[in-house]
């Protein structure tokens, strides 16, 4: 099935079943996530900081999502992978339908990007050039040091209608889905039942929008230095590392 093909199957399920989305930056936990069924594959740049060691997603560079696409687009078949734009990376309509194409060629089936107003006319032309657009709204982690900060969006009135107009910019120019990150519950559900398209939420509370993302390593305990307040952590991979690290150690003492 095309990208396309992928986007309409989930767009579909909007209002019907909840939409499944974790981050995977590699062949192996794209296997395993796609053979469990998880409909949404996101090499994300929070890669930057759960991969590479980076403070924020701010560093993360073009070749590195590329790599890390292509990596795990050998593991998975099933699964819609949608690849983010890393900051400065979309700046003019030209450049982020020249990247689009990059990511797709490196197995990417969509893109992601941060913004609304400002983008629509970005994510018009790549949905043009045949590449579906997930959207990205709320908190945006590339303007975390503009803003100083992580903060919470959605609070006021002023601030909702701001997001929702973004949201309706954003499904005008053809987004087939719109991720929000950390809006206000009531928000993100007002948001929500305004838009034809799928919301895909991460820290929006819980049924608030059409679907969840979540960070891989935050649902399975494999990043401890940093668990944000809204994960949900669901196995302790870092403890048992360090756990089966010792008993290596351990044998390999007592040989």
């Amino acid at each position: 099935m095309t990208g396309t093909g992928k986007a309409e199957r989930l767009w579909a399920k909007k209002g019907i079943s909840p939409i499944s989305s974790l981050t995977a930056y590699d062949y192996p936990t794209a296997r395993l996530l796609d053979e469990a069924g998880v409909d949404i594959l996101l090499v994300g740049d929070s890669l930057g900081m759960v991969v590479l060691g980076y403070p924020d997603t701010t560093h993360v560079t073009l070749d590195q999502i590329i790599h890390h696409t292509a990596a795990v687009a050998r593991g998975a078949k099933n699964a819609l992978i949608v690849s983010d734009f890393p900051i400065n990376t979309y700046r003019t309509v030209e450049e982020a339908r020249a990247n689009a194409a990059k990511l797709v060629e490196a197995g990417a089936h969509a893109v992601k990007l941060e913004g609304g107003l400002r983008q629509a006319d970005k994510v018009k032309a790549i949905v043009d050039d045949g590449i579906p657009v997930m959207g990205h709204l709320g908190m945006l982690p590339q303007r975390v040091k503009e803003e100083g900060g992580y903060k919470k969006k959605g609070k006021s009135d002023l601030e909702i209608e701001a997001l929702l107009e973004g949201a309706l910019a954003l499904q005008e120019a053809g987004c087939f889905g719109i991720v929000l990150e950390s809006v206000i519950p009531n928000a993100s559900r007002q948001l929500t039942d305004q838009l034809d398209i799928p919301t895909i939420g991460i820290g929006c509370g819980e049924g608030n929008c059409d679907g969840e993302i979540a960070v891989i390593t935050d649902v399975t305990g494999a990043y401890p230095w940093f668990v944000p307040p809204f994960a949900a952590p669901r196995a302790d991979l870092a403890g048992q590392t360090t756990k089966a690290v010792k008993a290596y150690l351990a044998a390999m003492k007592n040989r």
